[in-house]
């Protein structure tokens, strides 16, 4: 049979943009700027340039997703953090030390993903937060014990997040500690739920990490805490009223066989409370407040208080850019730990720390 190749030529082009239409791959980003004051740091005033401290930080990355037909797809994602200051990788200069994952997708089971990848603490709960909603690290819970601000990501996981069933989300997490004849060192695992429904979000999650400290090459690198075990438990709702939205997060984290104090346990307590209100399309402030008690097993079993205070307003210039300015104040009340703003560039030498900042963002 002969065919028209006028016709041929047309027909090949449309299946050519089907196929295309069909897998996806896309370039994302974030950059943040500011100019940064610090009342006390060992004593002295601090001035500085610091980047990324705004939710999620400076990043960019690739996202992409193949349509296999049947309501499955594959997906990957690959994501860089940086400092705009020096443009060195972050953290730890890793290439894609923020996130790096492939996976499958279901339309009705939910996803499978492999790689390093976020705990469902920062998944369910972070957001609810100043912090992963509107306002960045300076508004972190104390040393970020909880792990809200993303200090730390799980390498070597396996992750299900389920699919959404009428506003309820799920997922469980495992990361593997790699290592022959040493199964449970350096390992952790999560799990967590969210339900969104209209006006109110709620979230609750949990993570554990056994010896995070004993190797390099298991499931947390980046855990600040050198230990024998990491435990989070954490659960947090907003409701929206008209232009505002109110929030409420407690987390309780256990630090268990620190090695390198002669303080062997950690426990702290974390309740905050945030509201952020859009004056207009263009405008919105914000408020935190957030209280944690520290309880440690040196010193009689003695306790620690911090009171912390943040306000923010923002500024939209366009879709992708904002203006903003913040300030941030704690008061430690105790023997144990000294005041700590996160981003803060370091720990005070009284029992209290400001900090004011003013900053651009833009996203692309």
């Amino acid at each position: 049979m002969k065919i028209n190749k006028y016709l041929l030529l047309p027909t090949l082009g449309m299946l050519s943009s089907v196929a295309h239409a069909q897998s996806s791959v896309t370039l994302y980003g974030s950059v943040d700027e500011g100019f940064q004051y610090t009342s006390n740091v060992g004593g002295h005033p601090l001035y500085a340039l610091v980047s990324g401290v705004q939710q999620q930080g400076n990043r960019w990355g690739l996202k992409g997703q193949e349509d296999l037909g049947g309501g499955l797809s594959a997906l990957f994602l690959l994501e860089n953090g940086f400092s705009l200051n020096n443009g060195s990788a972050l953290p730890n200069r890793q290439m894609f030390g923020r996130q790096a994952y492939v996976g499958l997708a279901s339309n009705n089971a939910g996803a499978v993903t492999f790689g390093r990848q976020y705990d469902f603490v920062v998944d369910y709960v972070a957001p609810l937060t100043a912090t992963g909603s509107w306002g960045g690290s300076l508004f972190e819970h104390l040393f970020d014990n909880d792990n809200t601000a993303e200090s730390f990501r799980i390498d070597n996981s396996v992750k299900y997040t389920s699919a959404n069933y009428a506003g309820l989300q799920f997922g469980g997490l495992y990361g593997f500690s790699n290592q022959a004849g040493a199964f449970a060192d350096n390992r952790a695992w999560s799990v967590g739920a969210q339900y969104v429904n209209g006006p109110l979000a709620v979230g609750a999650a949990y993570m554990d990490i056994d010896n995070p400290s004993v190797n390099t090459s298991g499931a947390v690198t980046g855990s600040p805490y050198l230990s024998k075990q990491q435990r989070v438990a954490s659960a947090g709702a907003n409701y929206t009223i008209g232009a505002s939205t109110l929030g409420l997060v407690y987390s309780h984290t256990e630090i268990v066989g620190r090695l390198t104090t002669p303080v062997s346990t950690l426990k702290f307590d974390n309740i905050e409370f945030n509201a952020k209100v859009n004056l207009t399309a263009q405008w919105f402030i914000a408020a935190m407040y957030g209280y944690s008690n520290v309880l440690n097993s040196f010193a009689s079993h003695s306790s620690s208080h911090q009171n912390q205070l943040g306000l923010m307003a923002d500024y939209r210039l366009s879709k992708r850019t904002d203006c903003y300015v913040q300030t941030a104040y704690v008061k430690e009340s105790g023997p144990a730990i000294l005041p700590l703003i996160g981003s803060s560039g370091g720990e005070s030498s009284a029992n209290n720390q400001t900090v004011a900042r003013v900053g651009i963002r833009t996203s692309f």
